[in-house]
């Protein structure tokens, strides 16, 4: 049985808003061409030092966790659909 490889084509993108606000955008494409977009949001205290990769790193994990719950609920209620009854997600 031959197995064709599959792969998610996932885009993160940051925008500074000002010195002290990150914003992050996540999209992955699904093999049957489906996107599910997500957000997230960074912001430092003024009395921490302006470093953006942290802010980038905190805003993309906030998209990507919005991103993975997004996911969970997409595939539950493509089982609920096919099955005809209630799955029941486990969040992590």
């Amino acid at each position: 049985m031959t197995h064709t490889p599959v792969g998610w084509h996932v885009e993160l993108e940051f925008k500074e808003e000002d010195d002290q606000h990150t914003r992050a955008a996540a999209l992955v494409r699904l093999p049957d061409g489906s996107e599910v977009r997500a957000h997230g949001r960074a912001s430092r205290h003024q009395v921490d030092a302006n470093q953006p990769r942290v802010g980038e790193e905190i805003a993309g994990a906030r998209a990507l966790n919005d991103l993975a719950m997004q996911l969970l609920t997409k595939a539950h209620e493509e089982i609920d659909s096919a099955s005809g009854r209630t799955s029941h997600p486990i969040h992590v």
